[in-house]
């Protein structure tokens, strides 16, 4: 079982994305933050809508027309999500889990590949812990 959703199949935002697109992009996916990427697709940080709403209230007066001109590396992030390499060991994904929804991950040039959803590790330790029960009940049952 794989725990890893590949970038294809996850919603995202570019930093130079504006503030309309981020907002159409986050009512489509119904997503609450998301990965942030730049150009090259270097991973850079998350955006959540709490973000978007505080500069939205802070710093401009809404109109519709201004935020299509707005970009989202201008927008100041409350709380970044850190990434890990692809290659780091399951229990960073684990730790990281804890106080994270989901966590991006990166290939060894800083690229986001995609990501692990805390649900997902939370399903793969659950059927991991039902295997180990499973086999000691078989054991137990063949004494």
């Amino acid at each position: 079982m794989s725990v890893f959703t590949p970038k294809k199949m996850t919603a995202y935002l570019n930093e130079n994305n504006t503030i309309r697109q981020a907002i159409e992009i986050f009512d489509y996916h119904k997503y609450s933050i998301l990965p942030l990427i730049d150009d090259a697709g270097h991973y850079v940080g998350t955006l959540s809508e709490g973000d978007l709403l505080r500069f939205l209230k802070n710093d401009v007066k809404y109109d519709i027309k201004a935020s299509e001109k707005i970009r989202i590396k201008d927008i100041n992030r409350y709380r970044e999500y850190k990434s890990l390499k692809v290659d780091s060991l399951l229990s960073e994904f684990f730790t990281l889990s804890l106080d994270q929804n989901f966590i991006p991950v990166i290939d060894d040039q800083n690229v986001y590949i995609g990501i692990i959803k805390r649900k997902e590790i939370i399903k793969y330790l659950s059927d991991r812990v039902e295997l180990v029960y499973s086999k000691e009940r078989e054991s137990s049952d063949e004494l």
